[in-house]
């Protein structure tokens, strides 16, 4: 299927089990080379098929076009199916690192409350998320620092069980230490500006649990790290709530204490203080990927948006057309999906 988008707002109408959702991401699969829903990337693949290719023609402010191409094929690996992915820019193949960043997105879909609810590890992916696709040094140290923390817990396992030195450590440490430095400043520098963007829908605050990772910190975890077989600090321990932020003294834990509305537009205010973080970064408005949004927000809310979103190239989903006021659907393009 090939599509075409207006440079303004496009509104993709179907019903459910039509695709609208994959369409969407598909687009941001190009920006970040990562899936909105899959865990396991073969999973992008359609069922009882072997590839899936996606490809998008983007142009940048200067008008200069680049054709992004992302295949996904399935292989084995000791008997298990896994995806390996392609990238390539104008049909030359490219490491992810130098592919990632060329188109921007911000998507917020339903699935989003998750950042409150799931894992400290869902939310150390979304960090990751704003983070890798718009700053190359970031990018760099996240690679560098998974690399060495899974060669450092290996290591940790053959000291335990095979009584190998612990010198073996030395420079899986000073690698862990550089690039977890960067990792945690980078991610403190993001939260600083959520923390201090004006609130449109709803005022939040992150309070940042960080892991911090130290020589000294490394020295007294050593026994328990050994015991454990893994590496029990640094930024790949990170956490963080999302809280209501009520007045400059009060804050309200969302996770435990907000209501199903409350959450909604407290992720939504999160998402629209990770757009402005993605401007201020690039000097680029992203592509603005809201998947059945308007059945989330109430008439005030709907209205709130359609003044926000003109702004920048934006593709919306959803089921019905009149979940959007009459005023405004006139200046839409729409796609109907059956």
């Amino acid at each position: 299927k090939e599509f075409d988008f207006s440079s303004g707002i496009t509104v993709v109408i179907g019903p459910n089990a039509s695709g609208k959702t994959n369409l969407l991401e598909a687009i941001h699969l190009l920006a970040t080379g990562r899936s909105l829903r899959a865990q396991i990337e073969a999973e992008m693949i359609s069922y009882g098929e072997e590839l899936a290719r996606v490809e998008g023609m983007v142009k940048n402010q200067e008008g200069e076009k680049d054709e992004l191409t992302i295949v996904l094929t399935v292989g084995e690996v000791a008997g298990e199916k896994v995806a390996k992915k392609r990238y390539l820019i104008n049909g030359v193949a490219k490491r992810m690192i130098d592919f990632v960043g060329n188109l921007r997105s911000v998507y917020f879909g339903p699935e989003d409350l998750n950042i409150i609810f799931d894992s400290p590890s869902q939310r150390r992916d979304y960090l990751n998320s704003i983070l890798e696709p718009v700053d190359r040094e970031y990018r760099r140290a996240s690679l560098s620092y998974q690399k060495g923390l899974r060669q450092r817990n290996k290591l940790l396992e053959q000291i335990r069980d095979e009584g190998r030195p612990h010198s073996i450590l030395f420079f899986w440490n000073k690698l862990l230490l550089e690039n977890g430095e960067i990792i945690t400043r980078k991610r403190e520098e993001l939260i600083t500006f959520i923390n201090q963007q004006p609130q449109r829908f709803f005022r939040i605050q992150i309070h940042y649990d960080k892991s911090i990772i130290s020589p000294q910190r490394l020295k007294n975890y050593t026994d328990a790290e050994i015991a454990a077989g893994m590496t029990l600090v640094g930024p790949h321990r990170d956490d963080f709530q999302l809280q209501a932020a009520e007045d400059k003294e009060t804050k309200r834990n969302l996770h435990r204490f907000g209501s199903r509305g409350e959450q909604r537009m407290a992720v939504f205010s999160l998402k629209l203080a990770e757009f402005e973080f993605v401007i201020q970064k690039t000097e680029e408005r992203p592509v603005l990927l809201l998947d059945d949004i308007f059945s989330e927000l109430d008439q005030e809310h709907r209205k709130r948006l359609l003044v926000i979103i003109p702004k920048q190239q934006t593709i919306i989903t959803t089921t019905d057309i009149h979940l959007i006021e009459p005023e405004y659907r006139q200046k839409l393009e729409i796609i109907r999906l059956r």
